[in-house]
C-alpha cells in the first residue's frame, strides 16, 4: 500500500482539534447529469442498498440511472434556492454557527462540514482539517438516529480516508443523539412556536426517513431510536398517545419498508375525518428534498385531495438557537479530555459571539 505524503509539520507545533459536521449529500445543481452523478455515488454505496453487486449493478446502471435523474432533477428544481440546495445551505450554516457557539464557550476548535455523497466530500474536508494542524478530529453526523445506511456509511468514508495516511489523527465518532435532552427540547420548542402562531392540529405526524424492514430484523437500532425520539417529543409536548403517530417516508423499490408509511397514513387520516394534520420530521436536522418536496408538496397534496382541510409542515431545526445550543452541548461532551479550551479572553469571546449573531442576522 502506498501511503500519502503528510502535510508540512514543525516539531513542537501545538495540537489542534477539529470537528467534521457531516450530512447525507446533495447534487451540485438540479439537472439530470448532476443527479446522475449524485445518485450513482449514493445508490452505489453497499450500506445504502444491501444487495449483491452482481444483482444490483445492472439494475442501477441499466435502468435507474437512465430513468430517475430527470424525475429527481425536476423535484429538486422546485426547492432550489439562489444559494443552492437547501440541505447544503443549512449544513454550511450550522457548521459556522456551531464554531461560533463553541468559541463563545472558550473552545479553540475548527469546525468544517462535508457531504457523504457529493461535494465537499468527507475526505476533502478531513484533508483540510489535517492540513490546518488538527491532530484530533470529532466526526459528528447530522443524523440524530443511528442507522447503518447513514451513520455507519459516514464512518466508512472516514476509515477509507484514514487507511491511506501515515499519521492518522485521533478520531472520535458520535453514533447518535436521538434521546439527547437538548435535541428533544429544541424539537419541542420548534413545534410549540408553530402552534403558538397557527393553533394545534387534530393529529401530529412525526415522519422519519424510511428504511427496508429487513434492517430492523437484522439488528439495526434505527427503528427503535425513531420511536424513542417520537415518544420523548410527545411527552415534552404533553400529547396523549392518540394525538400523534410515528411514520416513515421515502420508500424506494418494491421491498417492504418500515411501517406505517407517511403518505398513505395521511390519506387514511383524511378519510377518517381528521381535518387538520401537522407533520414534523425529527430525523432531519436541516430542511431538504425529503421535507420540502416530499412532505410539504407531495404529502400535503395527498392529504388535501383525500379530504383533509388543513395541512401544516413544521420546518426542521435548521438554525434555531435552541438547536445550536444543543448541538454545541453534544459536541462539547464528546470533546471531553481533549485540550480545546482557550485561555479566558473576554475580547475573543465577545468577537465569537458577534460573529455568531452576525451570521444569524444575515440569514
Amino acid at each position: 500500500m502506498t501511503m500519502r505524503t503528510e502535510p508540512p509539520y514543525s516539531h513542537g507545533q501545538p495540537a489542534h482539534t477539529g470537528i467534521l459536521w457531516v450530512n447525507l449529500g446533495t447534487p451540485d445543481e438540479p439537472t439530470a447529469p448532476a443527479l446522475r452523478r449524485y445518485l450513482a455515488e449514493f445508490l452505489g454505496d453497499p450500506r445504502v442498498v444491501e444487495l449483491p453487486r452482481a444483482l444490483w449493478w445492472p439494475i442501477l446502471h441499466g435502468i435507474i440511472l437512465n430513468v430517475r435523474p430527470r424525475k429527481s432533477a425536476a423535484k429538486y428544481a422546485t426547492i432550489w434556492t439562489p444559494d443552492g440546495s437547501p440541505l447544503k445551505v443549512w449544513t454550511e450554516r450550522q457548521a459556522k454557527l456551531l464554531q461560533g457557539y463553541l468559541g463563545e464557550r472558550g473552545h479553540r476548535v475548527q469546525v468544517r462540514w462535508a457531504m457523504r455523497y457529493g461535494r465537499p466530500s468527507v475526505a476533502h474536508e478531513l484533508d483540510a482539517l489535517k492540513a490546518a494542524g488538527c491532530t484530533r478530529i470529532l466526526i459528528l453526523p447530522a443524523y440524530p438516529q443511528y442507522c447503518a445506511a447513514t451513520t455507519a456509511s459516514v464512518f466508512d468514508a472516514v476509515y477509507d480516508w484514514a487507511g491511506a495516511l501515515r499519521w492518522v489523527p485521533e478520531l472520535r465518532f458520535v453514533n447518535h443523539y436521538h434521546d439527547d435532552p437538548g435535541y428533544i427540547a429544541a424539537l419541542a420548542e420548534r413545534v410549540r412556536a408553530h402552534w403558538a402562531q397557527h393553533g394545534q392540529p387534530d393529529r401530529l405526524v412525526m415522519s422519519f426517513h424510511g428504511m427496508p424492514a429487513r434492517t430492523l430484523q437484522r439488528g439495526d437500532p434505527y427503528h427503535c431510536e425513531c420511536h424513542k425520539t417520537g415518544r420523548l417529543l410527545a411527552e415534552a409536548l404533553g400529547l396523549s398517545r392518540e394525538r400523534y403517530i410515528v411514520t416513515f417516508q421515502s420508500r424506494f423499490g418494491k421491498a417492504k419498508w418500515l411501517e406505517p408509511y407517511t403518505e398513505p397514513t395521511l390519506v387514511a387520516l383524511a378519510r377518517q375525518g381528521v381535518r387538520r394534520a401537522d407533520v414534523v420530521c425529527p430525523g432531519f436536522t436541516g430542511d431538504c428534498i425529503e421535507t420540502l418536496e416530499e412532505i410539504d408538496q407531495e404529502a400535503r397534496a395527498a392529504f388535501l385531495t383525500a379530504g383533509g382541510q388543513t395541512f401544516h409542515y413544521i420546518p426542521c431545526l435548521n438554525d434555531t438557537p435552541a438547536w445550536l445550543r444543543a448541538l454545541a452541548d453534544i459536541a462539547e461532551r464528546h470533546l471531553a479530555g481533549w485540550s480545546t479550551s482557550a485561555p479566558d479572553d473576554p475580547a475573543a469571546r465577545q468577537a465569537s459571539r458577534e460573529r455568531a449573531l452576525a451570521l444569524g442576522a444575515a440569514q
